[in-house]
């Protein structure tokens, strides 16, 4: 079954008014910078801050916190769909992809955070699963599939998984990118995804470092 992969990078202002976000909907909500509230019937039910992430639950909202924020926003659906206005926020669409996926449960999802120092690269690879990711910090070649692609912060690219990819980065200054992928539910508890093309690559050093953020079943839309 196509699904639809969206990512919207979110501002929202200080202490904006709860933005209720539509039910039926996988989300995962990644703080870029300031201050984010998780709201249910107008009351904070929790606070994320900078360099955090969470998997919205089904019922509550967002809004404003302490400080200006921006959002980077995935949302898995079957349907696509227009970001709607709100007090004190504004929404982006970076990037939607279509995500081929099984009528069945046995997913989950994983939002991390990758990054390199000056001149890294990830050697040619695959994953085990489809996802979307954002650049946030340097800058990134992508090579799969006989093109070529360079990335800017805040610019976003999907990569489905069995196609191979190799990506450098910048070589004068440190890059980083966040990603959400939807993964077989065998790889919970943080099993890695990643397989490397070249028997030789599997135990070269590797200049990526990660963070993750969530990794968590989901049922799907």
């Amino acid at each position: 079954m196509s699904h639809l992969l969206s990512l919207y990078l979110d501002r929202i202002d200080v202490r904006a008014v709860e933005i209720a976000l539509p039910a039926g909907v996988v989300r995962a909500l990644y703080v870029l910078d300031g201050a984010l509230a998780i709201t249910k019937d107008g009351s904070t039910q929790a606070t994320f801050g900078a360099n955090s992430a969470v998997l919205q639950r089904s019922g509550t909202g967002i809004a404003g916190g302490s400080l200006p924020s921006r959002v980077l926003r995935w949302e898995l659906r079957q349907r696509p769909a227009s970001a709607e206005a709100s007090p004190g926020a504004g929404s982006t669409l970076l990037l939607q992809s279509q995500i081929v996926l099984r009528d069945a449960t046995d997913y989950l999802l994983r939002c991390d955070r990758v990054d390199f120092s000056p001149g890294g690269e990830a050697l040619l690879h695959t994953h085990q699963g489809g996802g979307t990711r954002c650049l946030i910090g340097g800058s990134i070649r992508i090579d799969t599939q006989g093109s070529s692609h360079a990335y800017a912060p805040l610019q976003a690219w999907f990569e489905g998984g069995p196609d191979p990819v190799f990506a450098a980065t910048d070589a004068q200054q440190p890059s980083a990118f966040v990603r959400v992928m939807i993964l077989p539910l065998a790889l919970l508890g943080g099993r890695s995804s990643i397989q490397y093309v070249r028997p030789e690559d599997r135990d070269r050093p590797k200049s990526q470092r990660y963070q993750m953020f969530i990794d968590a079943p989901i049922e799907l839309p």
